[in-house]
């Protein structure tokens, strides 16, 4: 009788709601074949630098729940994405510290052709795939050329923009 009322009391449990968060942020950044080995350096260590600067940390500590959602993955092809970082929530310096050595630490991989639109369309899968409720929804592309694989770069970003 106790497993069963146990049981009961279990299922009768809310569950959990996801964190809330103040942003959903992914990052798309360019590694095609175009970027250089000292380019795809600079670029990392560019998101490593600003995650981690006291700048975005006040900002980030100054919104409505002090926290964020971060995704990073990194593009060139229509098809050829590769997340990096999954989702992760920015609350403090040491998850900020976090996010960007497992940045700067991933192997750096070029790959062929460029498809901005390619990365939008992923962008937004992950911004589906969010696990974080956030009001506020931004994709931050990097790149070096122009979309030469996939759909028009207009049509993914419209789409983006409409939901």
């Amino acid at each position: 009788m106790r497993a069963v009322l146990l049981s009961v009391l279990l299922l009768a449990q809310p569950a959990l709601a996801e964190p809330e968060v103040d942003l959903a942020l992914v990052l798309a950044v360019d590694v095609s074949r175009s970027m250089s080995r000292a380019e795809l350096e600079i670029q990392r260590r560019g998101y490593a630098e600003a995650l981690t600067s006291d700048a975005v940390l006040v900002a980030i500590g100054t919104g409505f729940h002090g926290r964020i959602g971060v995704s990073y993955f990194e593009w060139a092809g229509s098809d050829s994405q590769t997340v990096v970082s999954a989702w992760t929530i920015i609350e403090t310096p040491d998850d900020a510290r976090a996010i960007a050595r497992y940045i700067q630490a991933a192997p750096a991989l070029t790959r062929r052709r460029t498809s901005i639109s390619g990365a939008l369309l992923f962008a937004r899968t992950l911004l589906h795939e969010n696990p974080f409720g956030a009001q506020r929804q931004v994709v931050d592309v990097s790149g070096d050329g122009p979309n030469n694989q996939g759909v028009p770069v207009d049509t993914a970003r419209d789409l983006l923009v409409a939901e």
